[in-house]
């Protein structure tokens, strides 16, 4: 019984794990895993209880939470908590993306001297908030568009995938990203508008980028000479 509460990978290990529990599980075992069972149970109806409080509680909201799930990355839970944040009326309180990106603290620090800007970390913000983005920004770059892209764009201008630090850098961005879709869907109660995968090579200069591919040949010792494809 206790083997065949595996779940996922685990499942294909069934049978070792009855081997791992026969002949070394006696009635004290029995006993705490009943109490850890039990516990479970007694969490898993509290959370239940709290969903229906939650719910009950975003009936006047149904409208701005469906709107927010249109955003990739956000389910009904993250929009409440967000709604419960800043509210359904966004422009009451924050007049632009800007404003609610700084009261979050998702917009990068301000750290000039001497007329030159250095790089500064970003402003603390609202601790409920904050974490809720991230994990939601976590969720929505593992969906094909426009958010994938700026996370593999920003994680490849940092440093690639191999660094911990450009990732959570990364991350970020898509946060901040995320939080002024959240200020436009809702101050102009209009569903999420995917700007798609290709957003940015969309938005190239060909010759721009024709004339920087070129730099960066010739920096790294190459003759370089164009043709025109037929």
């Amino acid at each position: 019984m206790l083997a065949d509460l595996a779940l996922g990978r685990m499942r294909s290990k069934i049978g070792d794990l009855e081997m791992a529990l026969e002949g070394r599980f006696g009635d004290h075992h029995a006993l705490m895993c009943r109490l850890h069972l039990d516990h479970i149970g007694h969490l898993d109806a509290m959370i239940a209880k709290l969903d229906e409080q939650v719910e009950a509680m975003m009936a006047p909201f149904r409208v701005e939470r469906d709107l927010l799930t249109t955003i990739p990355g956000i389910g009904p839970l993250t929009a409440a908590a967000v709604i419960s944040e800043i509210g359904a009326n966004v422009t009451e309180y924050f007049p632009d993306a800007a404003h609610l990106a700084s009261w979050a603290g998702l917009c990068p620090g301000n750290h000039e001297s001497a007329g030159k800007r250095r790089s500064g970390r970003p402003r603390h913000g609202n601790q409920h908030l904050q974490p809720v983005l991230v994990e939601a920004a976590w969720s929505a770059v593992r969906h094909h568009g426009y958010l994938k892209a700026l996370y593999h764009r920003h994680v490849m201008k940092w440093g690639g995938y191999r660094s911990p630090t450009a990732k959570k850098k990364a991350i970020m961005v898509v946060a901040h990203a995320m939080l002024v879709i959240i200020w436009h869907v809702l101050a102009t109660c209009r569903p999420y508008d995917e700007l798609g995968a290709d957003f940015f090579t969309r938005r190239l200069d060909p010759d721009r980028e024709t004339r920087r591919l070129i730099a960066r040949l010739q920096a790294l010792g190459h003759t370089v000479s164009l043709q025109t494809a037929a």
